[in-house]
């Protein structure tokens, strides 16, 4: 499916507001409370419906913590992360290493990249050592 080339509606824009002003990532429930008493409130499952939409038109990305919660962030952001799967913790990759891989045509099977993800999961110094401990 190409991507939407159209003009995000007027919702989607302010969802892409939020997220462009946020220095971090946000989860559809802080999209929803810091639109809650603005003229631009919604509902809960409209925030989520149209991140999808977002999603799907190369707008935002999103990430799935351990804990199921979702994030999401603008694609020009490109954030990568190393994630505790014991604690949750997160910590940004300050350089992505996947910026300038392309992928042969061959391989690509006309395959569209709008944008990517890289996450990477393990246990961080706090859990390895509470982990030594018991």
């Amino acid at each position: 499916m190409p991507v939407d080339q159209s003009q995000p509606t007027l919702r989607q824009n302010q969802l892409l507001k939020e997220l462009r002003c946020c220095c971090d990532e946000m989860s559809g429930q802080q999209l929803y409370r810091a639109l809650q008493d603005s003229p631009y409130a919604m509902g809960l499952a409209t925030v989520y419906r149209n991140l999808r939409q977002l999603q799907q038109r190369g707008l935002v990305r999103c990430r799935h913590l351990p804990t199921g919660e979702t994030l999401y962030a603008p694609v020009e952001r490109d954030l990568h992360h190393l994630t505790c799967v014991d604690c949750g913790k997160t910590l940004p990759i300050e350089h992505c290493p996947l910026h300038n891989l392309n992928i042969p045509q061959e391989q690509s099977h006309n395959f569209q990249l709008i944008f990517h993800t890289l996450e990477f999961f393990g246990h961080c110094e706090s859990c390895q050592k509470d982990q030594t401990l018991t």
